[in-house]
């Protein structure tokens, strides 16, 4: 299995804005599985259908992932909303333009090894959990990496105190690369202060660096060296990247209003820890390894625009 799809950005991201007195399960996926598992997601009765499904390659699943998939794939209903399957939907709908997509997604989770029940989940909060999309401020002004007029536009809240943000950059980093003329990713900060008491230094460093042109630079110096996020220490890192330190001082000191209006849009967003990413407004909710942001881009490029 890949290790890093035992991390799922879902509503309960892993750095989260308080303790939860429940059981520490992903807002909404659990009850969306349960729902599945009674609905539309639960297997039909009589034999499975393993007719190969054009454009789906299930070579590399052995014969009891295989079995998985025909399975889900006749059971689990039209990603489309129509009253068919998802078999029906790749083969005979050419209007459901997510099938193709939905189906290649089910083959690779399985693929990745991943039990059923998660399985069930992801499918399910990604093509039968009520779209919701968020609007938030994104010009110029805002710290992004990817050109301004790219079809595809992610938001990232996080906190550079977070350990689960620190894990999850290299993975944010690699889909930019694999994606420079289609994506743009806008930087929110969200620094949970109850937990990181320094990620409000380090949120100001990054953004008075924005404001000299080296947000990026300084961003990665962030992570690099977490968690030593006091005044002193960003005023050095601010030294190594050759800043105007008197400029850098002003900007720093001045950087908290932007920082509690990305706080106030991410809380009126829901969002409930870092890291966690809206795809178009959209929240993300699936495993956090590049080939899953690829299928989204990919289904988002081919579905509407």
């Amino acid at each position: 299995m890949l290790g890093i799809c035992a991390l799922f950005l879902t509503a309960g991201a892993s750095c989260k804005k308080e303790p939860k007195a429940a059981a520490d399960d992903p807002a909404g996926v659990i009850k969306a599985a349960d729902a599945a598992k009674g609905g539309s997601g639960a297997a039909t009765a009589g034999p499975v259908d393993t007719t190969p499904i054009p454009g789906v390659d299930v070579s590399k699943l052995d014969d009891k992932q295989q079995a998985l998939f025909y399975k889900l794939v006749g059971s689990f209903s039209s990603p489309c909303g129509k009253a068919h399957s998802l078999r029906t939907s790749v083969t005979t709908d050419t209007s459901c333009k997510r099938a193709p997509f939905a189906a290649r997604y089910l083959a690779s989770l399985i693929d990745d090894e991943l039990p059923e029940d998660d399985v069930r989940e992801l499918w399910e909060v990604k093509y039968k959990k009520e779209a919701v999309t968020h609007d938030f401020l994104l010009t110029s002004t805002v710290p992004h990496a990817g050109p301004e007029d790219a079809p595809i536009k992610m938001v990232e809240f996080f906190d550079y105190g977070c350990p689960a943000c620190q894990g999850f950059k290299p993975v944010m980093d690699q889909v930019i690369r694999e994606n420079p003329n289609t994506l743009v990713v806008y930087y929110k900060m969200f620094p949970l202060v109850d937990k990181h008491p320094d990620s409000m230094s380090a949120a100001k460093a990054a953004l008075a660096a924005a404001k000299q042109g080296k947000f990026l630079e300084m961003h990665d110096l962030l992570f690099e060296r977490a968690p030593k996020h006091k005044r002193a220490d960003v005023l050095q890192y601010a030294e190594e990247l050759g800043l105007d330190v008197d400029q850098f001082q002003a900007d720093y000191d001045a950087a908290e209003t932007q920082i509690r209006a990305d706080m106030k849009e991410g809380d009126d967003a829901g969002v409930q820890g870092t890291p966690t990413i809206f795809f178009d407004g959209r929240q993300y909710e699936g495993p956090a390894h590049p080939k899953y942001f690829r299928y989204w881009i990919d289904e988002d490029l081919a579905v509407n625009r």
